[in-house]
């Protein structure tokens, strides 16, 4: 077994920053000499510290990160900010170390953002940055964005919860929002790598702990709400609401474009403190929010292999074009990166011509809504949704284009939000033909605890599907459903989409929904 944990990118060739420098520039107090101590990086992890870093030590849930300032500085670091009880239990340890400087602030993890934007000099003539919040979406419109300023010529980067790109170099994420020290080194590599534009796919999370602290974006984009991580907000879809605002303040981003296709966005573009524009597909928003949008989505055309969509705005401008995903909610997302892209400056007319001259948008994104079967047998799609609402538009999306009976198998993450598994379990039912649910990420919950919650859930749905299993591991779950399926039938794998691990007891075990679904086809003799 395997931590599988991917690795932080940093500039290759960071140039040294004085410490002395940065204490006077931030006005800190500082205990121990900082003459000619100078900085190359800035971690808050102990094992990924490297010669020359600054060591930030933030507060933990379970223990101060200044318990371990000694294995900091034995890695190499030169330095230490952190709080005042940071400061004095890191003073008490580095006996070993007598001199090390230590730089005091008041919130260390408020403060690491700026801090790590001066020392990476991520605010010197930035790229295009485009920062995309919602529940769901935030992945799918940051790859879609990514795409079409590829096609329009521009050296990209690229940070979502699947990956994270660099022009062409391609590594697995972590977080959906790295931490602020990770994310500035992150932008720092991308300046040597020659990228003019960025998208970043921003968490709620990432908004609540500060990780985009330090970064202003050009645009800033809101996809939509519903009910997702309400165990980290008590059940209170308002503070998660908030949350998700904050990207929308002159600290954060410049300008904003709001769908309207849920109604938190209406309140997004009422309460927002930037120029916003606003954007709705019609047969999903309201009558109401779609007079209102200043641009407007219309789905054109759906198939399993693309979705056409017109988008339409001020002073009688659209473009028609199409996205190779499945189902109206990606449609909106392409439109909603579109529109991204105009409002921070570029022309709808050139953006048309590169989609035209390449036949649509040229994106691959991995596990979302992603087929992975061949020409003969039942149609097999991977995705990453984990919520009910994620679940209602991909089943909607696979039904349409199935046409023998659909097929449902998923999980729900342990130690997640329990508050949704009900509603998942009820979406499920409702929109299946045939369920089959089974375990996804444990983590340190009881799995059989969470399925019987499932199954709660989909007794609750008023059209029951012709048939429900219980089939645990999932490595049996997806042999299940293959053994069901027939010709013209589809299996909607929700939950794993891109990952290639599952967290069983705090290990990333190693696994690959694709690679099982391809597999159990192969034995199925599909």
């Amino acid at each position: 077994m395997s931590a599988r944990i991917p690795p932080v990118l940093r500039p290759e060739h960071p140039a040294p920053r004085s410490l002395a420098l940065l204490v006077e520039e931030f006005g800190l107090e500082h205990r121990g000499d900082l003459d000619g101590v100078e900085i190359t990086g800035v971690t808050v992890r102990t094992t990924e510290v490297q010669p020359g870093d600054l060591f930030a030590a933030l507060p933990g849930k379970n223990a101060h990160g200044a318990s371990y300032a000694v294995d900091a500085a034995a890695a190499g670091a030169v330095a230490i900010v952190t709080d005042a009880d940071g400061a004095d239990l890191a003073a008490a340890a580095l006996t070993d170390y007598p001199g090390l400087p230590l730089v005091l602030v008041d919130d260390a993890r408020r403060a690491l953002g700026d801090i790590s934007a001066w020392v990476y000099r991520t605010a010197d003539n930035p790229p295009l940055m485009f920062g995309t919040t919602g529940t769901n979406g935030k992945t799918s419109t940051s790859y879609l964005l990514e795409a079409v300023l590829r096609q329009l010529g521009y050296v990209t980067g690229l940070s979502s919860t699947s990956e994270r790109h660099i022009g062409d170099l391609t590594v697995v994420s972590r977080l959906t929002t790295p931490e602020a020290s990770e994310m500035h080194a992150l932008l720092a590599r991308m300046r040597e790598s020659g990228v003019r534009a960025v998208a970043i796919e921003v968490s709620a999370q990432a908004l609540r702990w500060s990780r985009v602290d330090g970064i202003v974006f050009d645009v800033a984009g809101f996809t939509n709400l519903s009910h997702d991580h309400l165990d980290e907000y008590d059940n209170d879809m308002e503070a998660y609401f908030r949350d998700k605002l904050a990207l929308f303040q002159p600290d954060r981003a410049k300008r904003g474009v709001v769908c309207l296709d849920s109604p938190y966005g209406r309140r997004v573009v009422d309460e927002s403190r930037i120029p916003v524009t606003s954007i709705a597909t019609i047969g999903h928003a309201t009558p109401e929010d779609v007079a209102r949008a200043e641009w407007v989505v219309e789905i054109l055309d759906e198939t399993p292999l693309y979705t056409e969509f017109r988008v339409s705005g001020p002073e009688g401008r659209s473009l028609v074009t199409r996205e190779p995903l499945i189902g109206w909610h990606m449609g909106a997302n392409a439109a909603l990166a579109i529109v991204m892209l105009v409002e921070a400056g570029i022309e709808l007319e050139a953006i048309g011509a590169a989609l035209e001259a390449d036949g649509g948008i040229e994106a691959y994104l991995p596990g979302r809504t992603e087929r992975v079967s061949g020409d003969r047998g039942p149609s097999v799609y991977v995705d990453f949704g984990h919520s009910p609402d994620a679940f209602e538009n991909t089943l909607g999306a696979v039904r349409k284009f199935t046409t023998g009976r659909t097929i449902m198998l998923f999980g729900a993450d342990g130690d997640r939000d329990p508050s949704k598994r009900h509603e998942m379990g009820r979406v499920a039912a409702q929109g299946s033909d045939i369920l089959v649910i089974t375990d996804h990420h444990p983590r340190f919950e009881e799995p059989s605890g969470i399925r019987k919650t499932l199954l709660e859930g989909a007794a609750l749905a008023e059209d029951q599907p012709q048939e429900i299993y219980e089939v645990s591991p999932p490595e049996e779950a997806i042999k299940k459903a293959v053994s069901l399926a027939r010709e013209g039938d589809s299996i909607l794998w929700a939950g794993p989409g891109h990952q290639d691990y599952r967290d069983i007891e705090g290990v990333r075990t190693p696994y690959s929904a694709r690679e099982l679904a391809r597999a159990a086809l192969r034995e199925a003799g599909w």
